[in-house]
């Protein structure tokens, strides 16, 4: 009796301890669950960044790279782990999921489409990967979505047409990747309110779509490189914000480059790797067929069947026509022989009197006294680091002529750039790098065709030059069909506001500019005069 009782306690203690673990081990709430499947789905973890990831708590929210909110996961975020594993479908049941970042880590295989049922989900970042396969189209379901970054990863397929559905977009960066396809159709148009976009190194092909100049809260630089566009430029880009750097180099892009709104003043780096392309700011004029099929002509259309003429009036128009009569012609070329007399004496006088020469110059005009001592304001030479900083540099590469050029020729290529002049040799641009520091670039025209010793040799003799009113050579570049120049940029005012400030005397190439202006006068007014007489009394 005793034996049956002990046997009858030790198994109902038995049932009591079963019952209590497994309400332990069901104490997990569903969600808890959804982020245990996604730990199965980890192949290899060797930071340990799921170690205390246990199905004995209550809820994940203590967990690592969980955050909860009113104990339902808002966020999941492991990044540079080195996680190795794939995506499950159970991540899609998290309803109130709005972030996924698991950036830089090593997951792989194809995004599952249940993961787009998390209909909240507002930021998807998952670049630096492997994954792989097309974009689910279900990412349209996805209404809140606002970033998406899906860059150095492998995925392949076209963008899906529902993406255009993602009205709240702002970011979209799929870049490194093998898309294929052409863009979607509505792609401006739905995707108003996108600030980022990155499309570069893929393959994209068909043409620009035309409503792209729609995308006016486009920030920073819109790239679509690297990749296989064809047909023409949309004129309606020139509509995007000015402050937007569009980069459209080596595509298969061809015919005229519009010159309208924001792509009036972009430099030839936007453009370059599309052999079609053509016109300014390229080298490569456009055909005079394609300059002249959308230019009307100029001369109007005569039809041969016009009225006969009065003969009388057009005797009086034919002896009009013979010409000017000799008398005419001697009083112009005196008159002209006259205007240039006083031409020369009015400028030899007023020449004298603007800039006179100094009495006590230097013979040696080096800018330097006896002594040793060097006067104020006179150019001095440096043989510092400009010296060294350009040895043994290979053409086509950025030579820097100082230590503190803290920039390279990408860097310089991908900036923002604009037209600030034309000039007898070459085109000057303003240039803003990605971290806001201004340059100006002088680019060379065509006459340039030293060799590279040649050009260099005379460059740095430029670059060292060190003087209060001369603007600092910062570095160059050389190769047989483009030659830079970068300066330093200074802003707000013209090269004599900054040498002689706003209030100053006139210098004396301004006196000489108005010692030629005002004699023009004297050169064209006896000439009209003389017209008008003979148009009155001969005429």
């Amino acid at each position: 009796m005793v034996t049956s009782f002990v046997d009858l306690f030790s198994l109902s203690l038995l049932v009591l301890v079963l019952f209590n673990s497994y309400s332990l081990v069901s104490s997990l709430n569903s969600e808890g669950y959804a982020l245990l499947s996604f730990k199965q789905s980890i192949n290899e973890d060797p930071e340990g960044s799921l170690s205390n990831w246990n199905s004995s708590d209550d809820n994940p929210c203590s967990w690592n790279g969980v955050t909860c909110k009113d104990l339902k996961v808002m966020s999941l975020s492991i990044p540079k782990k080195k996680l190795y594993g794939f995506l499950p479908s159970a991540l899609g049941s998290l309803s109130d999921l709005r972030h996924i970042n698991l950036r830089n880590n090593r997951f792989f295989g194809p995004l599952p489409a249940e993961l787009f049922q998390a209909q909240g989900l507002q930021s998807l970042v998952l670049y630096g990967n492997s994954f792989s396969g097309s974009l689910p189209n279900q990412i349209g379901k996805l209404k809140y979505l606002q970033t998406l970054d899906l860059s150095q990863n492998f995925f392949n397929g076209s963008i899906p047409t529902s993406i255009v559905q993602c009205r709240r977009h702002r970011v979209l960066d799929l870049s490194q990747n093998n898309f294929t396809g052409s863009l979607p159709v509505g792609f401006g148009t739905g995707l108003v309110s996108l600030e980022k976009l990155d499309l570069s190194f893929n393959k994209f092909n068909g043409s620009i779509p035309s409503d792209m100049g729609n995308l006016s809260s486009l920030q920073g630089t819109a790239d679509l490189s690297h990749n296989l566009f064809t047909g023409s430029i949309p004129a309606s880009l020139g509509n995007l914000p000015e402050k937007v750097y569009f980069d459209l180099t080596y595509n298969n892009l061809s015919g005229p480059i519009p010159q309208n709104g924001a792509l009036m003043n972009r430099g030839p780096t936007a453009f370059i790797g599309n052999p079609g392309l053509c016109g300014p700011p390229l080298k490569n004029p456009c055909p005079l067929d394609t300059a002249g099929a959308s230019a009307p002509s100029a001369i109007p259309f005569l039809p041969n069947n016009s009225p006969p003429q009065d003969s009388d009036n057009s005797g009086r128009k034919s002896e009009k026509g013979r010409g000017l009569s000799k008398s005419a012609v001697v009083a112009i070329i005196v008159s002209d022989v006259i205007g240039i007399c006083l031409v020369g004496l009015l400028f030899s006088y007023c020449y004298s009197r603007a800039c006179p020469r100094r009495k006590d110059k230097d013979e040696n005009d080096n800018g330097f006294e006896k002594g040793g001592k060097r006067r104020k304001g006179c150019l001095r030479f440096r043989k510092d680091e400009s010296e060294t900083l350009s040895e043994n540099v290979e053409q086509c590469d950025l030579v820097p002529l100082d230590a503190q050029v803290a920039f390279d020729l990408d860097e310089l290529l991908k900036a923002s750039a604009f037209v600030l002049g034309k000039g007898g040799i070459g085109i000057a641009y303003k240039v803003v790098l990605e971290d806001g520091y201004t340059l100006a670039v002088r680019r060379l025209g065509e006459g340039g065709s030293q060799r590279f010793k040649e050009f260099q040799t005379e460059v740095e003799a430029i670059g060292k030059l060190r003087h209060p009113n001369v603007v600092t050579l910062r570095a160059y570049y050389w190769s047989v069909e483009e030659k830079l120049l970068i300066y330093d940029y200074i802003p707000n005012g013209s090269l004599d506001t900054a040498l002689h400030g706003k209030f100053q005397k006139p210098s004396c190439h301004q006196s000489k500019f108005s010692v030629v202006s005002f004699p023009l006068f004297f050169i064209l007014f006896p000439q009209v005069v003389f017209f008008c007489l003979f148009y009155i009394f001969v005429i």
